[in-house]
């Protein structure tokens, strides 16, 4: 592994990059950026090559901290597309930077590369690790992006930073690559990412102003006479508080992606709560929407202990963060596409997904960007094959080039604006 100061050094290398994230000093060329057209006649030679790579990542899943082979995997790709690669970040993370040929502005992708634990398997009976939240699709995607656009560097502004980050699902491998120095001298503009999700293979669902949830977690500790019991009854009253319920049927899923679509709808505003009594204590986890509702259901958490009995409470200093995209890059994302792909493949979410929160987060605390659905659900196919962290989640390869093809296009834009 680098050095701490090696690893600052190579992620500062792109020449003095400033904090506004503009990149001056290179040689302009009268040709335009890369376009629709020039992406997909690179892509169209990869496709097959991604599907591949897709399948290799998918064979060997690693757990949140052990992604040594998958960052290996991609390191040895970035490399061979003649980026400045990083290894070493955060654990396992990966870094790569790729400089345009023409002036232009910095941009950051990220993918996450860890599988998921037994314990995040839904729907079934729970096996080793596996792939079931679409993290090989992700690194597919962002070291197919990285190929298209090295491949059009000639035809590049500014460059884009590709990150490659370990642990999303213990949510831990952000904030271990940004301790480590991810932007310390080298700092993006803005940051973009996809996601699987549950949509028609090749739509794209973006979330100008929403995101996912956050995390806050907490413990009641009784006392006195009947503590075990009463813990019990105070596990019930403070799971009432929850407005949603976990999906545990096919209609619930399609309900919840029905939802997630609709202004002001069911899911604009929600709590789901998750205690569980253990003796006379009470082990609280919840996520709600919007993020400042977690100042007014401690207090609600509060009452309902002392109206227990004897009781302490006991919460961490906050809460991990919600994820929330930035409205102004969100709405020119869903401009974008709908221009080079057309109205009917992009839609808007004006809700979160109560059940699932992104240590992306952390990034986008640091700076604007966006997190886009990428639909990977295969026609005629029931929703949980499409739905992550489900066992039966076999999403459409298809998705792999659509990604790439968007995503090459949205960056080259953006490092040109």
């Amino acid at each position: 592994m680098s050095s701490p100061l090696s690893r600052r050094t190579v992620l500062g290398a792109a020449a003095g990059l400033a904090g506004a994230g503009l990149i001056p000093g290179r040689a302009a060329h009268a040709s335009p950026p890369p376009d629709r057209d020039s992406v997909d006649a690179v892509a169209s030679t990869l496709d097959a090559d991604w599907i591949a790579l897709r399948r290799d990542i998918h064979r060997h899943p690693e757990p949140a901290g052990q992604e040594e082979r998958t960052a290996g995997v991609v390191a040895r790709r970035l490399r061979a597309a003649g980026l400045a690669v990083t290894t070493g970040v955060g654990g396992h993370g990966v870094v790569g930077v790729l400089e345009g040929d023409r002036p232009g502005r910095m941009v950051a992708y990220r993918a996450d590369m860890d599988a998921v634990p037994p314990d995040g398997q839904i729907g079934g009976a729970a096996g080793p690790a596996a792939h079931l939240c679409g993290h090989d699709i992700h690194t597919t995607v962002g070291v197919g992006v990285a190929e298209v656009l090295a491949r059009l560097r000639r035809r590049l502004s500014g460059t884009v930073v590709f990150v490659f980050q370990p642990a999303e699902e213990a949510l831990t491998g952000a904030a271990a690559m940004l301790d480590d120095g991810l932007f310390a001298r080298t700092r993006p503009a803005e940051i973009h990412a996809l996601h699987c999700g549950p949509w028609p293979v090749g739509q794209f669902m973006v979330m100008p102003g929403f995101g996912l949830p956050g995390l806050d977690r907490g413990t009641v500790t009784l006392t006195g006479p009947d503590a075990a019991t009463r813990a019990q009854r105070l596990a019930a009253d403070i799971g009432a508080l929850g407005t949603v319920m976990p999906p545990t049927t096919p209609a619930d899923l399609e309900r919840i992606v029905s939802d997630v679509q609709v202004p002001d709808g069911p899911l604009a505003r929600f709590v789901f709560m998750r205690p569980r009594a253990s003796g006379a204590e009470v082990q609280i986890s919840f996520r709600c929407w919007p993020e400042k509702r977690y100042v007014e259901i401690r207090e609600e958490i509060r009452r309902l202990a002392r109206s227990s009995g004897e009781a302490t409470v006991d919460f961490p200093d906050d809460p991990f963060p919600a994820m929330v995209c930035s409205e102004r890059e969100g709405h020119a994302l869903r401009r974008h596409l709908r221009r080079t792909l057309g109205h009917d493949r992009v839609g808007t979410l004006h809700a979160s997904i109560p059940f699932n929160g992104e240590d992306f987060a952390l990034f986008l605390d640091r700076m604007p960007g966006t997190f886009t659905f990428l639909g990977v659900r295969p026609p005629g196919a029931p929703i949980e094959s499409a739905y992550p962290h489900f066992v039966g989640f076999t999403p459409d390869e298809r998705a792999i080039g659509h990604g790439v093809r968007a995503m090459s296009g949205w960056l080259a834009s953006r490092t040109h604006a």
